[in-house]
């Protein structure tokens, strides 16, 4: 019983060690884009501890640099919207008191909530968002200080590579979910609208407008014929 008991959760912090690396990562990325920008050393780390919102910081810190602050905000309520439907999906596992909420809150992110809900027990649900979520905390902001520091040595970030730890990831995270035939339709459209947009539109403002690519999910289906799906199926068997 011993070792079953123990097998999920030395899986669990092998996860937690997984997660914790590739934000170090990309927290170096943030931290070293940011002094790119031309802001001061404090913005990023600032940001990171009281924000900690991933790519909306991102998201932030190139429209302040851009002088649009404004659409800084209304991106980031754009994008933490989906908050609202995890912090109901694990109220219970937060925790019963108030600080507990606060400080879980804080610390709620997409693969915390994504650990937690993956679970069935209560309380591995509880154990696992803390431990998510403490992890991806500390590693985001310790490397949002080291990209900070090597984006100030080195002066030009680019060298290094930080400036390109984010998109990688965001690459990487993206490209299997474009097997989907809508999706990559949906993406396709964003991508191009904000590339259209961009010489007329102030900074930010097209990757706004890029959210109009949902539309073509609501295009027109072209119906097949009755009798078109076991046709191609059984062409496919052959």
């Amino acid at each position: 019983m011993r070792t079953s008991s123990r097998t999920p959760d030395r899986a669990l912090r092998r996860d937690a060690a997984a997660l914790a690396a590739a934000m170090l990562a990309v927290g170096a990325s943030f931290g070293a884009i940011t002094i790119t920008y031309g802001l001061p050393a404090w913005v990023p780390v600032l940001m990171s501890l009281i924000v900690f919102a991933g790519g909306s910081q991102f998201l932030a810190v190139g429209l302040i640099a851009a002088g649009n602050p404004v659409a800084a905000v209304l991106a980031g309520l754009l994008l933490n919207a989906r908050h609202l439907p995890y912090g109901l999906a694990v109220a219970q596992s937060v925790g019963p008191r108030l600080r507990h909420r606060l400080i879980g809150s804080h610390l709620m992110t997409d693969e915390a909530v994504a650990f937690t809900l993956a679970e069935d027990d209560p309380a591995r649900r509880r154990r696992t968002y803390w431990l998510i979520g403490v992890t991806l905390f500390t590693s985001w902001n310790v490397g949002t200080a080291l990209g900070v520091w090597l984006g100030a040595a080195a002066g030009d970030p680019t060298v290094l590579g930080l400036d390109a730890a984010f998109p990688a990831g965001l690459i990487a995270l993206v490209l299997p979910s474009l097997r989907d035939r809508d999706t990559r339709l949906t993406a396709l459209a964003g991508a191009g609208l904000a590339l259209l947009l961009t010489p007329i539109l102030p900074a930010g403002l097209p990757v706004l407008c890029a959210l109009l690519g949902l539309a073509a999910l609501f295009r027109p289906r072209r119906r097949t014929p009755q009798g078109g799906t076991a046709r191609r199926e059984e062409a496919a068997a052959c």
